[in-house]
């Protein structure tokens, strides 16, 4: 999400929206860090209806789907385990899927220490036991209005000055042993107890650790100590489940061996964690002030965008309102027609201070209208 003013090659970048990170709420229990409820509640075991990768293509049931989507990145700032308000996000998921909108890209951590607490040392202590219950309304309003979840479980924001376990979670990305603290106490009980509903859609690791990696204000920590962490994730989540993983990276930059390297390639990927450590799917971000560099990916294919063509493509985060001054009704039609398998803008509610339904409506009812089929296949 463009919350920030970063550079890129030194002085000229322009991001497309900036806003204050909220303050972070103290709320909720908390449970023991291997949660008996999360290891205990797991989801039933569906059969059908499960979203899966052919090829270059996401499909439900053998039926091709298109992510009609959207970033509901958050109501309230680390809601899930804070302050979760059950009936915004079932108005919010009618009102999507009456207007042809079949997924969401939702941080279930935006920054918060109040939801995965960690010791000095960046191991896992605890994990908030609202987030669970909090997430299990999620997933059961997701369903009733058919609206596909791509959770994000932590963001550049936790790695970030100013927030209060930035220290922590530094620590953590670059210890092996608090690594799987994390892993065992959170990202496996995730998919023990989600694995397997229609509506989880894929499981995304980060967002935009880009700038965890380039920023000090985040740490400038080592791609190799931040590819071995999500290539650890990938790999449990694999060993634990059938989930679709991705990472949503804030450009192409270092997703493709065009510009600085495809740092989340599977070799790369599976040099660091095993042959179970992979993406299935990739999920790039785009915003204007990329374009001098890596050009406009809704009027060209993946790979001539810089993708390797190995992986389903879906453009993870866009401006639903272009500095371009493009129409964002013609960006999802351009991406459909061009082979990408979805477009989600942020944001559907206005948070961060960036789009909303109202915005998006003309441009995701006409893909309703138009590819139908493949968006509620």
């Amino acid at each position: 999400m463009k919350r920030h003013t970063y550079l890129i090659l030194a002085a000229l970048l322009l991001a497309s929206c900036s806003a204050k990170t909220p303050a972070e709420p103290d709320a909720g229990t908390e449970a023991p860090a291997v949660s008996e409820t999360a290891a205990s509640s797991a989801a039933p075991d569906y059969d059908k209806n499960v979203v899966r990768v052919d090829g270059t293509k996401l499909t439900v049931d053998g039926r091709e789907l298109w992510i009609n989507g959207v970033n509901t990145p958050w109501d309230k700032w680390n809601d899930f385990g804070g302050s979760f308000n059950e009936q915004f996000w079932d108005e919010h998921f009618a009102r999507l899927h009456e207007e042809g909108v079949n997924a969401s890209r939702v941080w279930v951590n935006c920054n918060g220490m109040n939801i995965v607490k960690l010791d000095a040392d960046g191991n896992v202590t605890s994990v908030n036991e609202k987030h669970w219950t909090d997430l299990d309304k999620l997933f059961e309003i997701a369903g009733r209005h058919e609206i596909y979840l791509m959770p994000t479980l932590m963001s550049f924001d936790h790695f970030k000055d100013g927030n209060s376990g930035a220290a922590q979670w530094r620590k953590m990305v670059q210890s092996e042993e608090a690594t799987k603290t994390y892993i065992d106490s959170y990202v496996v009980p995730f998919v023990q107890r989600y694995g397997g509903d229609p509506y989880l859609f894929c499981i995304d690791l980060c967002n935009e650790p880009d700038w965890i990696h380039e920023n000090a204000e985040c740490g400038k920590l080592d791609w190799e100590d931040l590819c071995k962490f999500f290539a650890s994730e990938a790999a449990a989540i694999h060993e634990n489940s059938d989930e679709l993983v991705t990472v949503g990276l804030g450009m192409v930059k270092y997703n493709s061996d065009k510009y600085d390297g495809n740092y989340f390639s599977d070799e790369f990927f599976k040099s660091l964690a095993g042959e179970k450590a992979y993406l299935d799917v990739y999920t790039p971000h785009y915003y204007f002030w990329q374009n001098s560099w890596m050009g406009y990916p809704f009027e060209t294919t993946p790979t001539d965008f810089g993708l390797d063509g190995t992986k389903p493509v879906v453009i993870g985060e866009c401006a639903v309102v272009s500095e371009s001054g493009r129409d964002i009704k013609d960006d999802y039609a351009n991406a459909y027609t061009n082979g990408w398998n979805g477009v989600m803008a942020w944001t559907s509610n206005g948070v961060d201070n960036c789009g909303s339904i109202e915005e998006l409506e003309e441009a995701v009812n006409n893909m309703r209208d138009t590819a139908g089929d493949k968006i509620f296949p």
